[in-house]
């Protein structure tokens, strides 16, 4: 069963810190924007129409007294610092998912203060207390469900959090998005978007699809999601403890009271961390960030992340921490003198080969810039051509829509994506394009060739189709022929030359396709490809071939 958590959640946190540094009215609509975007409204904002993702200008046209303000995560975890300090007077163990958001384990607060709704009721009593800030609790098994809890403000029992879970809406993944690394967020919707369009409206019926089936569908993003969204943890419980020599420290002489001071310590001992995990094949995904100040005062504070924390993840973490500790608002944490002692410490580790980075991964530039110091020494080795990318363009044909590029030119497509592309083959596109189309044959029931008429239509209605010379499969359904007639100039001005057809068959360079659904014979090899397969079939002077297939 999953550890039982207890969520301290503040709602709209990017914006409740914006308007408090700027000392806004609490009515006042505003909006955090990063990359001109909504990344927090007000409540206020969201009755004029505002919502998070809106571009600027939108969310301006929306609502014309829009305060805008910009993103800054030091601003907002140095606003929150004061929340987590009234939580820890209370509850030890507490844990930052992201500013507005905290996590302290259930089992202890439930047994000193007698039960876990009480000890929820402390917490929102002190948060209001110390900080004034609105807050939610959600006391469940694993985190998701927790934080889900927290956003309706409920108390799930024991053993509960997947029925809690299951007829809540698909489109609650996305807020695990905090959890994942900036590529894997960007998922999250295209994923919610693909599970609507195969029909999964629910956590419940996502829960139940089996896990190889989302492991090999929809990638490891999903697979994380799809653990939440059973109610268990996100990660099975394999983790070890870190070893004692993994703890780095530096000695600040004289002590340090600034926080860009502070930073350029903190990213030195960030490297330092993570090469000595490196060498052990460990990756970071529990951080304790701990100071001690010249009053011998000790502050420590913990960072859970859901993916392995770079060098670059961690120094940011460490600035957020220390801009919160020596810059905040909290009257009972702030430090009374400046640091004279940082250290860095793996709360929790696990094999970094279970947490493998993607190769491009947009979590930070370090990762992106990696990859293209390395294709540029293979194509200084191979030749410009030796790294290709593929760019997504317009045209009629599959293979006319993707054009590679080498590795650095730019990727501008030569053609227009958008329409209108007449006799182009509608969504949704081939899954498998074969850089050379396969021969095929397709046949009637008598067994003899289909061909195309001169009017554009079929012989016969298509019964088998034989592909490559192998087997032949029956045709369950069909659909078309839809004619593309192109370069219809090339046979004028060849008139005369013997390139011209039949009246009952097809000019020579009209393109003809069809969609064919072939299913496997009962009398059909063990070894063959069983079930359903859709190809989609052009019919090119005299003969077929398969353009592409459909998965």
């Amino acid at each position: 069963m999953s550890a039982r958590r207890i969520v301290v959640w503040c709602p709209d946190w990017p914006v409740v810190a914006a308007a408090r540094a700027a000392e806004l009215e609490p009515l006042v609509p505003a909006a955090v924007f990063a990359a001109n975007r909504v990344v927090a409204c007000s409540a206020t904002a969201r009755e004029s129409g505002v919502r998070r993702g809106m571009r600027r200008r939108e969310a301006q046209g929306r609502c014309p007294e829009l305060v805008v303000c910009d993103h800054d995560p030091s601003r907002d975890v140095r606003l929150f610092e004061p929340v987590v300090t009234a939580v820890e007077e209370l509850v030890p163990g507490v844990e930052v998912v992201r500013p507005g958001l905290v996590a302290v384990p259930a089992r202890g607060p439930a047994r000193y203060f007698g039960g876990e709704e009480v000890a929820a009721e402390k917490l929102v009593d002190e948060i209001d207390a110390q900080t004034g800030v609105e807050c939610r609790i959600g006391v469940a098994d694993g985190l998701f469900a927790a934080i889900l809890a927290a956003r309706h403000a409920r108390h799930v029992e024991p053993g509960g959090s997947r029925e809690f879970l299951a007829p809540l809406p698909i489109e609650e993944v996305e807020q695990l998005a905090d959890r994942l690394g900036q590529k894997q967020a960007a998922q999250q919707p295209e994923l919610v978007d693909l599970l609507r369009r195969l029909g999964i409206r629910t956590l419940g019926e996502f829960a139940g699809l089996g896990r190889a089936d989302v492991a090999t569908r929809f990638g490891p993003a999903a697979l994380l999601a799809h653990r939440a969204a059973a109610g268990q943890e996100e990660r099975p419980v394999k983790r070890r403890r870190p070893p004692p020599e993994l703890v780095v420290t530096e000695e600040l002489d004289p002590p340090v009271d600034r926080v860009d001071r502070a930073a350029f310590v903190a990213k030195a001992l960030a490297d330092e961390l993570h090469a000595k995990l490196g060498d052990l094949g460990l990756a970071c995904t529990r951080l304790g960030i701990s100071a001690r100040t010249g009053n011998g005062e000790e502050l420590h504070r913990i960072w859970r992340c859901a993916e392995p924390l770079t060098p670059a993840a961690t120094a940011d973490r460490v600035r957020w921490q220390l801009d919160g500790w020596l810059n905040g608002r909290n009257r009972k944490g702030r430090p009374t003198a400046g640091l004279d002692e940082l250290s860095l410490r793996p709360e929790e580790v696990v094999g970094a080969g279970g947490l493998q980075l993607d190769l491009l991964s947009a979590a930070t530039g370090e990762a992106a810039a990696r990859a293209g110091r390395a294709f540029a020494r293979v194509q200084g080795m191979l030749g410009p051509e030796s790294v290709l990318t593929g760019v997504l363009g317009g045209g009629r044909d599959p293979r006319d829509q993707v054009r590679f590029v080498p590795w650095g030119d730019e990727r501008r497509a030569g053609l227009p994506a958008e329409p209108p592309w007449p006799g182009r083959i509608p969504a949704p596109s081939p899954t498998v394009v074969p850089g050379a189309p396969w021969p095929a044959r397709v046949l009637d029931e008598s067994g003899e060739s289909v061909w195309i008429t001169g009017r554009m239509g079929l012989s016969a209605a298509p019964h088998r189709v034989e592909v490559g010379g192998g087997r032949s499969r029956a045709v369950a359904g069909w659909a078309g022929p839809w004619p593309v007639t192109e370069r219809w100039w090339v046979d004028l001005l060849a008139g005369g030359s013997g390139q011209t057809a039949p009246e009952s068959h097809a000019p020579p360079r009209a393109l003809v396709r069809l969609q064919v659904v072939l299913v496997q014979d009962e009398a059909g090899s063990a070894d063959e490809d069983s079930g359903e397969v859709a190809l989609l079939l052009v019919h090119e002077r005299g003969d077929w071939w398969v353009q592409g297939t459909y998965r």
